[in-house]
């Protein structure tokens, strides 16, 4: 089934626990804080049943529609339907919703493709791992994920010199029935508009760290869990005009508290085993499936970038300035850069894992570290092409309202190259990508999104074929040797 977004916001009322400050929110589909981006999120699902869309965006099995999302590859065909389906879904938000139903869900995907990595001597959880796969495929669920420790969890000396419990998620209980774990993890963005978060472990785990090595899923609204928001950006959004973006595109970000959680031994894919907590991801497609799409996510955002510098260039007349039109060319030319990459991936996918298509892996964590590189670098050629226009507006379209004030702003503000209101509108839109608190957060998130620059290197090192680029150079010195004394070539030679 493919869900409507009528249906999705009725399955986020569901009795979840969410907190901004002290505050407890009753149902975050009508919250100041959440509505707007939750209406967001619903036009998501409902995309899907347009009729010009669902070629795109679902696949029929066993007389079955589900999103495509969920579409275990085959070919490089199948490659192609993932990609433009991720690309659909990220065009609606230009990019700046990361943690859509399409990113979690890939990773599990990926992984249903190699069950057997989660069977070992001690547990067989394949099973578990293809049923989940396929009640999510079934029920068309938006699940987030938190798969890394609190920051300050990373010093268990700290807590236990103070003889108090280190903070991390950790199985604290078993029985016939499931695992209890309790502890924090983070984080979980988009939280508050998904139906579970699979909790699991990104980062390696020491070999003593067992009780940490949980991979589970749960639904949001478990008993025991806690949602602790960060500060809304909307709520500093008075109208879409003066705040495009922030105004309905904030995904949120979740530190998730589980408190004496009950996980049923089905929702359970990895316990007690370090090692295989984090090698679930790179041992199956799942991490290629899940980070392709935020590869595709970026590229949608910066279209958004280099049409953005264009238009504002055109809005003051800069664009006709020589060394603007090469800081133009240039971002056109990071904008194809990544297509290129994105593209590079599906004809040069892998057969892997047997009798599956998988994305190329070395270019899609070439692509990974390309938009943590630049992302910063990217927005600011945008900041140097913006220069003070966007200070020069007024605090609020709201002038517009008064008589005197919009014949005022109407007259000065404009352009020989476009009128007050929409030369305001573009820099409205420039500011929520370069400036404002949104922006700050887009910024922090995307030089973080996949782990610290070493992390995302670290899997290009893993991937990369050394053997092969060392053997370039052994080939090319095996053509020639130390020569013999007192022999030199013909200088006509």
């Amino acid at each position: 089934m493919i869900k409507t977004g009528k249906e999705h916001l009725e399955s986020l009322r569901d009795g979840r626990v969410v907190f901004i400050g002290d505050e407890r929110i009753e149902d975050v589909t009508t919250h100041p804080a959440f509505r707007r981006a939750a209406k967001t999120v619903a036009g998501l699902y409902d995309l899907k049943h347009q009729r010009e869309n669902r070629e795109i965006l679902t696949f029929q099995e066993e007389n079955q529609t589900h999103s495509m999302w969920f579409l275990q590859a085959k070919n490089q065909d199948d490659l192609r339907k993932r990609m433009a389906a991720h690309k659909l879904i990220a065009d609606q938000t230009c990019g700046m919703m990361g943690r859509s139903m399409d990113h979690v869900s890939s990773f599990v995907t990926g992984m249903s493709t190699n069950p057997s990595i989660f069977d070992t001597e001690k547990h067989k959880f394949s099973e578990n791992i293809l049923n989940y796969y396929k009640y999510m495929k079934e029920n068309d669920i938006f699940a987030t994920y938190a798969v890394l420790p609190p920051q300050a969890a990373r010093n268990p000396e700290f807590y236990q010199k103070k003889n108090l419990p280190i903070p991390t998620l950790m199985v604290t209980g078993q029985d016939a029935e499931g695992v209890t774990i309790s502890g924090m993890k983070m984080l979980a963005t988009s939280a508050v508009f998904c139906n579970d978060i699979w909790i699991g472990n990104l980062l390696p785990l020491a070999p003593d760290q067992v009780k940490q090595a949980i991979t589970c899923a749960v639904p949001c609204n478990s008993k025991g869990i806690t949602m602790w928001m960060r500060q809304p950006i909307s709520l500093n959004a008075e109208n879409q005009f003066d705040a495009p973006l922030t105004w309905n595109m904030d995904e949120t970000d979740v530190l998730v508290m589980c408190d004496n959680v009950k996980v049923p031994w089905e929702k359970v894919f990895v316990l007690d085993d370090a090692v295989l907590a984090r090698e679930i991801y790179i041992k199956t497609p799942g991490h290629c499936y899940g980070n392709h799409q935020s590869n595709v996510r970026f590229w949608s955002k910066m279209e958004l970038i280099t049409g953005l510098a264009s238009k504002v260039t055109q809005a003051t007349g800069a664009d006709q300035v020589p060394a603007v039109r090469e800081t133009l060319g240039r971002l056109a030319a990071l904008e194809a850069t990544l297509s290129g990459i994105i593209h590079g991936q599906i004809e040069a996918a892998e057969s892997w894992p047997e009798g599956f298509s998988t994305f190329n892996r070395r270019m899609m964590y070439a692509a990974l570290n390309w938009c943590t590189e630049n992302h910063s670098h990217i927005i600011d050629l945008l900041r140097e092409l913006c220069g003070g226009g966007v200070f020069q507006m007024p605090a609020s379209i709201s002038v517009m309202h008064d008589k005197d004030l919009r014949k005022n702003f109407e007259e000065y503000f404009q352009t020989p190259q476009m009128n007050a209101p929409d030369r305001m509108k573009l820099f409205r839109l420039a500011w929520d990508v370069v400036g404002s608190e949104f922006a700050g957060r887009q910024q922090q998130y995307e030089k973080f999104y996949a782990g610290a620059s070493f992390i995302i290197r670290n899997h290009s090192f893993r991937e990369a074929p050394w053997e092969d680029l060392d053997g370039v150079v052994d080939n090319l010195m095996s053509k020639y040797d130390i020569p013999e004394p007192g022999i030199k070539e013909a200088a006509a030679e």
